[in-house]
């Protein structure tokens, strides 16, 4: 099998850069086709997310399928919170039949953060298991032992935190997903370039690729709001003041500001193998920061 062209940037060693955008809370997919059309001549590859911080909406297969019917490169986004193992190899060999490669695979977020709280969490795997999982179909089989009439082909990612407060469990999963297969890395959200700097001391021993996670803040207050609610978000309080500096109704600007310095500076110093660009429902600012990081031309 051809491997995708974003496996093709990794094993290159070229500086890559990925994006995500988030389907709609329903079935009019004309704002996500409009947001994919804007980035994926901009970026090497485009994440679809998969239910995040638990809110039920459009599924990420679907949206890669869009993504692939606009000519860009998806990463299928997979959490085992809302399935059995019966139902994300059923997903895998979906994704690969439609030549979809790329996958993340999540654990994913506890159904209490979500729109559906009562819903019924499955965690039948988690990730390293479901990276695991991945890996063995591509050898012909699935969980049980039983043959597979063709077998798929991944390129499978995983997250990592390197801010963590706590950093040695992180690098223990992160050994874990490693050794289960993972080829690549998108992070958390990176505020603080001298933890990235400790971390990828430790993961350049290893044969993978690292993205670091940007997410654009768009005010001190959504730092504020991200720090106590969303799990895995740490947003230190020197962003949060730069961020506070904005002008009335300019806060925007300045977290693409913030954000476009994160890139330039990872780029410049090799700090590591490319960008994970999270622009939390504003994908259109994503062509601005890649300007001012200088990474397209101005009006690409």
């Amino acid at each position: 099998m051809a491997k995708s062209s974003f496996e093709e940037k990794l094993d290159a060693n070229e500086f890559v850069v990925t994006t995500e955008v988030g389907p709609p809370k329903g079935c009019d997919v004309s704002g996500l086709v409009h947001d994919i059309d804007l980035l994926k001549d901009k970026v090497d590859a485009i994440n679809v997310t998969d239910h995040q911080s638990s809110v039920m909406r459009f599924p990420s297969i679907g949206g890669c399928l869009l993504v692939k019917e606009q000519g860009g490169e998806p990463v299928l986004q997979v959490t085992c919170r809302d399935r059995n193992r019966l139902a994300l190899q059923a997903e895998l060999l979906f994704a690969h039949s439609r030549d979809i490669h790329n996958v993340l695979c999540l654990t994913g977020d506890s159904v209490d953060v979500g729109d559906h709280k009562e819903a019924k969490p499955v965690f039948d795997l988690d990730s390293v298991q479901l990276l695991r999982t991945a890996r063995l179909m591509e050898t012909g089989t699935d969980t049980s032992g039983n043959e597979l009439k063709g077998a798929p082909q991944f390129c499978l990612g995983a997250s990592v935190h390197p801010g963590a407060d706590f950093i040695e469990p992180q690098l223990i999963k992160f050994d874990k997903k490693v050794e289960a297969g993972a080829k690549f890395f998108q992070t958390q959200g990176v505020f603080d370039l001298a933890s990235l700097r400790r971390f990828m001391q430790y993961a350049s021993q290893f044969d993978v690729k690292i993205l670091a996670g940007i997410i654009v803040m768009a005010s001190a207050r959504m730092a504020r709001y991200m720090n106590d609610n969303v799990p895995g978000i740490t947003v230190p309080q020197p962003v949060i003041d730069e961020l506070a500096t904005a002008e009335k109704g300019k806060g925007l600007q300045k977290g693409v500001e913030i954000a476009a310095r994160f890139v330039k500076t990872i780029k410049e110093e090799k700090l590591c193998h490319g960008v994970h660009i999270m622009a939390v429902g504003n994908e259109k600012i994503v062509p601005d920061i890649l300007e001012r990081a200088e990474l397209i031309s101005v009006g690409a």
